[in-house]
């Protein structure tokens, strides 16, 4: 099911003009697609964008295009103040219905593990998985259920199940989740030597992920 979108149609602006335009509540955007003869520049609702991408990122939308009509789109960009966080320019990307499409889904750990209970921390490694699927199917979230899994005992991406028709085009071998031992009381280079480690691990599980993302 898409969800609609007004948006307006706006000219080549200069910088001063866009802080304008954000200024009246409104963010600029960009519509690709290859039914278009051309980009068209539009501007939408900052209120109604902020919700949408909080509440359903990878929403199917219908968005009216000046010139152009109702549209099937997809957000495939967004730039944000780096300060403020608030969105400063999206872009848009026009879908076909019935032609897969590569999003990136929050993964959800729900349960309680066997670990924890006996003193062990969770550690989350990967927060987003990266599927391929038709527009409508695309999951709000993977869900893994963690319940089982004990101290030392790690999740990976090819142990997540994924709703019928969805696939994961992340490397299978990459760490989800993982329950650590107890910590015991640590030194200062004991400390320092483990958060460099967890870095390193974050980094590669990263470094995979970037390789992932090719075009379809």
């Amino acid at each position: 099911m898409s969800i609609a979108m007004k948006a307006n149609g706006r000219s080549i602006s200069t910088k001063g003009e866009l802080r304008e335009l954000r200024l009246q509540g409104r963010i600029p955007g960009v519509v690709y697609g290859k039914q278009l003869s051309s980009a068209a520049l539009v501007s939408v609702d900052q209120k109604e964008l902020e919700l949408l991408l909080r509440s359903h990122p990878n929403a199917v939308l219908e968005i009216d295009i000046p010139s152009y009509g109702k549209q099937s789109v997809m957000v495939s960009d967004v730039q944000r103040d780096t300060m403020t966080r608030h969105v400063l320019h999206v872009d848009f990307h026009q879908i076909n219905l019935n032609e897969n499409v590569r999003a990136n889904v929050r993964i959800e750990a729900v349960g309680d593990s066997e670990g924890v209970k006996e003193g062990g921390i969770l550690q989350v490694i990967l927060h987003e998985l990266e599927v391929q699927c038709l527009p409508g199917n695309i999951p709000e979230a993977v869900t893994v259920d963690i319940s089982s899994l004990g101290v030392g005992e790690s999740l990976l991406v090819s142990d997540l199940k994924l709703p019928q028709g969805v696939e994961s085009k992340s490397d299978p071998e990459l760490v989800v989740l993982t329950i650590l031992a107890p910590q015991k009381e640590l030194t200062e280079d004991e400390k320092e030597d483990a958060a460099v480690e967890l870095i390193e691990a974050e980094s590669r599980s990263k470094e995979a992920q970037l390789e992932e993302l090719k075009p379809l």
